[in-house]
């Protein structure tokens, strides 16, 4: 793939190496030639010194031909200007945005872009594991709204059926892996010892679940 990274932070710069590494063709903008120590000796892709706000230099980093664009520079509104001006001038099918602080989340939601925001999912990560201690994050959606844990069944969910322990909404058992082989869970299914769950929870939801791991005599999993 072609893909174009505006702004050689460590995060731009990180991000550019991961690709590079992947096989990618990747061009990396950024205004600062000092920028361009934060890579790798080993990257060779193409470092670009200029504004990406120049239409000009936005052609030389072929953005005409760009299959994806990482605008991951500090400033919220270059990034959300230069995402506009090639998804509008340029019909770059595939844009994601950084956004740097919070506030201005909402800007990039009008936008409607993609959006990475490292500080806001970094906060709410955290704080999970400060609050939430004993449960394993398998995967986390779009900025940590939505995560999937991993939970070995404890001794008292042992002989229970599933139903009887999670009624979806914010909580809900998305997979059941036993002696190895996963499976869609079934509602009757009666959970055994060494069952691996595998629960899509919001942070309201993760409430429920953390009830129901560690305080049993409390209400179910689900809302």
């Amino acid at each position: 793939m072609n893909i174009i990274v505006v702004g050689c932070g460590r995060f731009g710069a990180a991000l550019a190496y991961r690709l590079y590494k992947s096989s990618n063709n990747v061009t990396i903008i950024d205004r600062n030639p000092d920028a361009f120590d934060n890579l790798p000796p080993d990257f060779l892709g193409l470092m670009l010194e200029g504004d990406a706000l120049s239409q000009d230099v936005l052609l030389r980093a072929g953005i005409e031909k760009a299959d994806s664009l990482a605008l991951a520079t500090n400033s919220d509104a270059i990034n959300v200007v230069v995402a506009h001006i090639a998804r509008e001038a340029f019909h770059v099918p595939n844009i994601v945005v950084r956004n740097y602080d919070p506030k201005y989340r909402a800007l990039f939601e009008e936008f409607e872009l993609q959006v990475v925001s490292s500080v806001s999912w970094g906060v709410q990560r955290m704080e999970e594991i400060l609050l939430n201690s004993g449960l394993r994050v398998a995967f986390s959606l779009g900025n940590g709204e939505i995560k999937i844990y991993e939970v070995i069944t404890p001794l008292h969910w042992q002989g229970r059926k599933i139903k009887e322990l999670f009624s979806g909404g914010e909580c809900t058992l998305i997979a059941l892996t036993r002696a190895g082989q996963a499976r869609l869970p079934d509602q009757d299914a009666v959970l055994e010892e060494g069952d691996v769950l595998h629960i899509s929870a919001t942070l309201k939801g993760i409430e429920c679940l953390q009830a129901k791991l560690f305080r049993p005599g409390e209400g179910g999993a689900g809302h």
